[in-house]
Formats: C-alpha cells, sequence, structure tokens
C-alpha cells in the first residue's frame, strides 16, 4: 500500500465515524451507543447541568443521565440522536499489541483525530474515586484536552476503546471495548449502576508509607497507609483510622493498590473481609462489612 492508500484509509475511518463522535460540555467527548443512547467518562458528566451533547452538524441538546459509574469511570445519557449511526462494537476482545488505531474526540464540537498503535496492554490506573482500574489499553495517538470520553478505532473502524485521560506527560489510556464493558454500558442504560466493594480510604503507596514511617522512627513496613477515612464508610465503621497501615486482605499481602483491588473483588461474594494492619508497632485485624450502605459523605 502506498502512502496515499495509507493517508485515504485514515480518512475514511474518520469520515465513516464522524456523525458518530459527539462533544459532552465544554470538556469532554463521546459516542453513539445505540439509538438515543450515548456513552462517555463518568468524570465528564460532574457538572451535569452543562454537559450539553454536541452533534457534528453544530447542532447540541441537554441529555438526561441514565446511570453514572463512578468507580468504573463510565457514563450513559439519553439524548435524541436522530438517524446518527452508533459505533459498531467489536466480536474481539480488543485491539492487539502493536495494532493500529484512530483516536477521534469532538472537544467543544470540534472533531479531532489522532493515529498511533497500542504500545501496551493490561495497564493499571486509578478511577476519578481512586479505585484501581485493570487491562486498560494504551495507545499513542496524539489528543487534546477535552478528548476523554471519545472512541478508540482499530483498522476496520471498529470501536477498540473508549478514551479515559493521559497518564502524567505519558501516552493516553482507553478502557478496551470487550464484551463486559458493552454490558457495562447496556446495564447502565437500563438505570443499573454497579456497586463494587470499598473500603472508604485514601491511600498512600507502599513507597509513601515506607518513607513515612521511617520519618517517625518506626520500623519500616510494607503496605498501604491510610490517609484519610470517609465518613460512615466501611473502613470507619470496622474501626480504621487514618495513620493505619493495610498490610493484608483475607491473609493475603496488600503491598500494592493492585492486590488491594483484587483482594476486595475476591471478598465481595462474601460481603466481609479481614483486614490486616499495622498500628504503630502493634498488628491489628479488623473485620470490614463490604455490603452495608452507601456513605453519604466523602474522605477528604
Amino acid at each position: 500500500m502506498s502512502l496515499i492508500d495509507f493517508s485515504q484509509a485514515l480518512a475514511a475511518i474518520v469520515a465513516g465515524a464522524d456523525e458518530s463522535v459527539v462533544g459532552v460540555g465544554h470538556a469532554g467527548s463521546g459516542f453513539i451507543f445505540g439509538q438515543d443512547r450515548v456513552v462517555t467518562n463518568a468524570h465528564n458528566l460532574r457538572q451535569r447541568e452543562k454537559a450539553e451533547i454536541h452533534f457534528s452538524d453544530g447542532s447540541s441538546a441537554v441529555p438526561t443521565v441514565l446511570g453514572v459509574d463512578e468507580d468504573g469511570d463510565l457514563a450513559l445519557v439519553c439524548v435524541p440522536t436522530g438517524g446518527r449511526p452508533a459505533l459498531a462494537w467489536p466480536a474481539a476482545e480488543g485491539p492487539a499489541l502493536g495494532e493500529l488505531v484512530v483516536a477521534l474526540a469532538r472537544p467543544r464540537g470540534r472533531l479531532q483525530a489522532g493515529v498511533g498503535f497500542v504500545s501496551a496492554k493490561d495497564v493499571p490506573f486509578q478511577g476519578p474515586r481512586g479505585r484501581v482500574l485493570t487491562g486498560a489499553v494504551e495507545h499513542t495517538c496524539t489528543l487534546v484536552r477535552g478528548s476523554s470520553g471519545g472512541p478508540l478505532l482499530d483498522a476496520r473502524g471498529q470501536l477498540a476503546g473508549i478514551n479515559t485521560h493521559r497518564e502524567g506527560e505519558g501516552f493516553y489510556l482507553a478502557l478496551p471495548a470487550s464484551a463486559d464493558l458493552k454490558a457495562r454500558a447496556e446495564a447502565l442504560s437500563r438505570g443499573e449502576v454497579p456497586r463494587r466493594p470499598r473500603l472508604g480510604v485514601a491511600l498512600a503507596p507502599a513507597r509513601t508509607a515506607r518513607r513515612l514511617r521511617e520519618a517517625v522512627g518506626l520500623p519500616p513496613t510494607d503496605g498501604l497507609l491510610v490517609q484519610a477515612v470517609e465518613e460512615s464508610g466501611p473502613a470507619e465503621r470496622a474501626g480504621i483510622r487514618r495513620g493505619d497501615l493495610i498490610v493484608s486482605v483475607d491473609g493475603k499481602p496488600t503491598t500494592t493498590l493492585e492486590q488491594l483491588a483484587a483482594a476486595l473483588e475476591a471478598a465481595a461474594p462474601e460481603g466481609r473481609a479481614e483486614v490486616g494492619l499495622t498500628r504503630g508497632v502493634q498488628r491489628l485485624t479488623m473485620q470490614v462489612d463490604l455490603a452495608g450502605e452507601e456513605p453519604t459523605s466523602k474522605a477528604p
């Protein structure tokens, strides 16, 4: 294939998805998921009263929010989409490492496109409320501010993922367009918001915990330092305090956020978890009720 053919093929992918890509408010993007359904990132709806949906023809409409999964950074809204097409969901489970991808966005109503390749897979990252999400796709497409929530397409023009955010000064991450993500989106469109196991704490990573403990003369211990505790949350109800060091869940070491997230998911069916702590030099075990009511206030 010549460079001209390659360029024309990329332009055709962008043109084919143009009508399906929308702007969300002043600083976000999304795409048409189905008739009168638009998917975007949950963090794009923080100011819901300003989250107008902007279409390719310059028109806009105020959506009705159907479901928001804040921990999973996914949201579905209802807005008249007319005859505009939805993006095709792939049969495969996301793009392969090294595969060519095209990222689209419509920040402030203007279509933007970038081309790159998948640079990493199964990347963990923290969601808007601090929850660790796994399985993200990292890609090298250049994207401007306001691109989160827009689609990542494969070389066939099919959906490959939903762009979320840039990691620091690095590459962009996307939620892969898996069967699980599609099921989550469909559930949100029905108003079904998932409840995930959570402790209700703000945590510092192990390297920070070791440094802080050494600074006050405590023995260095691997674990996650509790920096804040959500009022009336599962951790506070169990007696976990600020300054505690979480070292295990149900007997499994939790020295990373990824380990903690996996341990809580494993404990979810039981509705309870045994959390091992170090408080100063004292070792404690707390029984945490993961199935309690969601608190009304958030940790600082």
